[in-house]
């Protein structure tokens, strides 16, 4: 009724999803008519010769994973079998069918995608989906994944949600229909249709209460004929819509049978309405045609063909367990576990339902079911099941070691801070022996990381925790090995090698040796890979080769470290990019901001320099997101780096002295590390070689590569040219020692490349031939940026020895890579050395040059153009001497001029 408007655009969805797919999510208040629709929509559907997969979210499951995807999927398992072993076994290990490690989210989400896509070849699909919020947080993500790659299939998904909440569901980007209320004549016409014995003035109180919406419209009138005859009492107006609803809901549910009500609670904690496991779970002295009474009262639907039950409303499954008594929810869950036995976390949350007192089988169920669904990065689901684990655990310290879990991975996964503020201090409060847990110094250490914590105190903390565990030389104690990559991640971001010592030391205790994926990480990584890089190299082999089919983002993240300095993150990019995607969808997100880590990296050595600038803003966004704010750094680091390189020097150095500031009374070394390594390369952009020379210095001084500093052979070459440039020949040559004795080339050919071009700078005749043998080094073209560099360098020493043939052939190709790069700076240098050598290039001329000036530029060029020195430029400007020869560095190029004395024929002497 009143409803042609939005049946006509649903039935023109239904046709286009059954020619091209596609997704569309109907949003309303509490019993505006949203089921209704669906039902509409679902017969259409069906009477089009669709497919129609139909389910209904629960409150009460909405923390069972997978239990919306269960209910959805079920009528296709025998579908399952037209998938691949690798996407069926993900379809059946999520929905319970067997016993297996937990799938990767993204695998199943592809198996699902591709599974909905398979079906929709042979006829249109459509998935409806009610009461979206409710829907568990694992099916969430992979269904919002899903819904967004079925255009070109003839699969659709409809899901209605209330307004202001889709739960989980990530609804961004997809096309929403807003259902509002009947207009007050479709209201009068529904009234009229449905109730047309109700007299005027109680007609008139419904129309005016329910203000168009539907369901209270049909609801309504059976609670007001009780005080018909007494027009003057109000209808009350104290609850909100939805509950007012409920109420009614409630009313009508106690007056059904005892036997009809049982089944109809068992019907809703169980969720997916399967009938045989209804009866399975009601035992004896139930029949199915029990709940004829709710049927006939149009509570519940029975679908014959599909063998199921179904609440005409959500509201309804809600009245129906809030008008339950708790010792009656028990039973039923207990019965729902005993059915439910071949289905581990099933089982395990409804025993958890089911138990009151203390009891140490389902509590240690309950964590069993936790660790499988940690594996699909569904946090908030483990902590939920970890801390009902606690709640049921018969002595403190198992209480306290499962709430220490709960907490260690909230702050692992970045759930929310207060959740685990709040297990932390649970652990507290529970005995005196949080200190001994390890898990719980790991929670506690993370996060006063993430709490802008002192390094330090974190160090000691977990130092202490590990010194008192009782068994410190088990490597497959999970505990002991989160404790001590806890410690190392700790370790990593001090940045100083004494911090390293109790991590060490502790690893040697282990019998017979660490696990191979910490020994592959750490010594590649996070600790010294410069002495203890090159031996773990065939390791390191041995993981690439399998990484692709690696399903524990665990280790693929371990293996993406492990590949930073050899260069060879390019290697374990679809992984990696699998939990950037998989924490978009709504996955884990500290995966997804160590995943945007390394592809930074990545991006950036390989000259992606857009994508690094996006993702870098991406990683911001997500520590801002899920209070991971300490590793904001990271990001700020490779955006310094990137505006270091394009010739934004005064963005470089600001975000780089912010690291700084931030980092020092933290004792984060790390982030000073990176800092210095963009104002190195903003410093040699500049020209400032001075400036350059300290900074590097800073990382790791001349002569020596820094213990546990391993980004100190990323600055080795800038060290020497800076050296070289400032008159340091001695310094120079000591580092070009230091990294010959170090082996270090041998971690990556860039590296190599890089060592051959340092040691050329300090070379004498020989050095044409250390040039050439760094050029030659395989897989150069793909760092661009490192590689254009050496051959600038190399051209400027070939020009200086008149061999200017050969200095064009190095400076051309230099100044195309600085060109297509963006790297502005390094281009200026390689057009000013070409001209040098006598050969023309694109220098602007005239008005072009000008017109590439910014207004700043051209005032600096101006007052450069009519005398004043660079102190007076800045005097007049309040800006720095520094900044003023920065500009100027960069307006030189744009005028195509290479000294100071040309500006007045460039621009003219007139002041600005």
């Amino acid at each position: 009724m009143g409803r042609l408007r939005e049946t006509d655009f649903l039935q023109g969805f239904l046709q286009q999803t059954g020619v091209n797919g596609g997704a569309l999510l109907l949003s309303g208040e509490p019993g505006v008519g949203k089921t209704a629709l669906l039902d509409a929509t679902a017969d259409a559907a069906r009477a089009a010769g669709t497919t129609v997969l139909r389910m209904t979210a629960a409150e009460f499951e909405a923390e069972v994973s997978f239990a919306g995807l269960n209910q959805a999927l079920f009528p296709l398992v025998d579908e399952f079998s037209v998938l691949g072993d690798e996407h069926a076994g993900a379809l059946r290990a999520a929905l319970g069918f067997e016993a297996s490690l937990a799938p990767d989210l993204l695998l199943l989400s592809n198996a699902v995608t591709l599974l909905l896509r398979r079906v929709a070849a042979r006829a249109p699909l459509l998935l409806v989906i009610d009461d979206l919020p409710w829907l568990d947080r694992a099916s969430a993500a992979v269904l919002s994944f899903v819904a967004r790659r079925l255009i070109g299939s003839r699969a659709g998904l409809l899901a209605a949600f209330r307004t202001g909440s889709a739960g989980y569901f990530d609804g961004s980007g997809l096309p929403e229909f807003a259902l509002r209320a009947l207009d007050s004549e479709a209201s009068a016409l529904l009234l009229a249709e449905r109730f047309p014995d109700l007299d005027s003035q109680v007609r008139a109180r419904v129309l005016s209460t329910a203000q168009g919406n539907p369901l209270a419209l049909l609801e309504l009138p059976h609670a007001l004929r009780e005080s018909r005859h007494d027009p003057a009492q109000p209808v009350p107006r104290i609850l909100p819509l939805n509950q007012r609803l409920q109420r009614l809901f409630a009313d009508r549910v106690v007056a059904l049978p005892p036997t009809t009500r049982t089944l109809l609670l068992t019907a809703a904690l169980e969720s997916t309405g399967d009938l045989n496991v209804l009866r399975a779970a009601s035992g004896a002295g139930y029949r199915l045609d029990d709940l004829a009474p709710a049927e006939q009262d149009q509570l519940v639907l029975l679908e014959a063909a599909s063998h199921k039950v179904a609440f005409r409303h959500p509201l309804i499954r809600s009245a129906v367990v809030a008008e339950s008594t708790s010792a009656e929810r028990r039973r039923v869950h207990r019965a729902l576990a005993e059915v439910l036995h071949d289905d581990l976390e099933r089982r395990a949350w409804h025993l958890g339902e089911a138990t009151v007192q203390p009891d140490e089988e389902v509590a240690a169920l309950l964590q069993e079911a936790a660790r499988r669904v940690r594996g699909r990065g569904d946090y908030q689901a483990v902590i939920a099941l970890l801390c009902r684990a606690a709640d049921l655990s018969p002595t403190p310290r198992a209480r306290t070691s499962r709430l220490a879990e709960a907490a260690y991975i909230g702050a692992e996964g970045l759930a929310e801070t207060k959740s685990t503020t709040e297990l932390l201090q649970g652990v507290r409060q529970s005995d005196g022996q949080a200190a001994a847990s390890l898990n719980y110094a790991s929670a506690a250490a993370l996060q006063l990381l993430d709490a802008d914590g002192h390094v330090d105190t974190a160090h000691r903390l977990l130092v202490g925790a590990l010194e008192a565990w009782p068994n410190p030389t088990d490597p497959h104690d999970g505990e002991l090995i989160a404790g001590l990559c806890t410690l190392a991640l700790v370790c990593l971001v001090g940045g100083r090698a004494e911090l390293w010592h109790a991590f060490h030391a502790a690893t040697d205790r282990l019998e017979p040796e660490p696990p191979e994926i910490m020994t592959l990480a750490t010594g590649l990584f996070a600790a010294d890979p410069v002495r203890t890089g090159v031996a773990l190299l065939p390791t390191l082999e041995a993981r690439l080769a399998s990484i692709h089919h690696e399903t524990d983002p665990n280790v693929v993240q371990d293996v993406a470290a492990s590949a930073i300095y050899p260069d060879r993150l390019a290697e374990v990019r679809e992984p990696l990019w699998r939990s950037i995607r998989q924490g978009r969808a709504g996955g884990p997100g500290r995966r997804r901001i160590v995943a945007l880590m390394d592809v930074c990296f990545d991006d950036f050595v390989r000259g992606d320099w857009d994508e690094a600038g996006e993702l870098a803003a991406e990683g911001l966004a997500v520590c801002e997101e899920f209070g991971g704010r300490f590793f904001s750094f990271y990001f700020r680091y490779h955006q310094a780096l990137l505006a270091a390189v394009q010739g934004r020097f005064e963005t470089s150095r600001a975000l780089a002295d912010q690291m700084i500031g931030w980092a020092g009374p933290r004792g984060v070394g790390m982030a000073q590390t990176y800092a210095r390594h963009a104002l190195v390369l903003a410093h040699h952009g500049e020209g400032d070689f001075e400036a350059a020379y300290h900074r590097a210095t800073e990382i790791s001084p001349a002569g020596t590569l820094a213990s546990h500093v391993p980004h100190s052979l990323w600055v080795a070459l800038e060290l020497v040219e800076a050296a070289v440039r400032t008159d340091r020949g001695t310094e120079a040559e000591e580092h070009v020692c230091a990294l010959r004795e170090s082996g270090s080339s041998a971690l990556s050919p860039r590296l190599a490349m890089r060592e051959a071009a340092a040691a050329a700078l300090v070379a004498g005749d020989e050095a044409p031939e250390l040039f050439a043998r760094a050029l030659s080094m395989p897989r150069i073209d793909e760092w661009p940026f490192e590689t254009a560099k050496v051959r600038l360098l190399y051209g400027e020493r070939l020009r200086r020895s008149r061999a200017t043939n050969e200095a064009k052939v190095q400076l051309t190709q230099a100044l195309g890579a600085f060109e297509k790069l963006g790297a502005a700076p390094w281009a200026a240098r390689a057009e000013r050395e070409l001209r040098a050598a006598g050969q023309a290039t694109r220098a602007p001329s005239g008005a072009q040059g000008v017109a590439a000036l910014t207004p700043q530029e051209l005032e600096i060029a101006h007052l450069a153009a009519s005398g004043m020195t660079n102190k007076e430029i800045g005097e007049r400007l309040f800006i720095s001497p520094r900044t003023v020869s920065s500009h100027l560095y960069q307006i030189f190029p744009k005028l195509g001029i290479t000294k100071r004395a040309a500006l007045r024929d460039a621009i003219g002497s007139g002041e600005n």
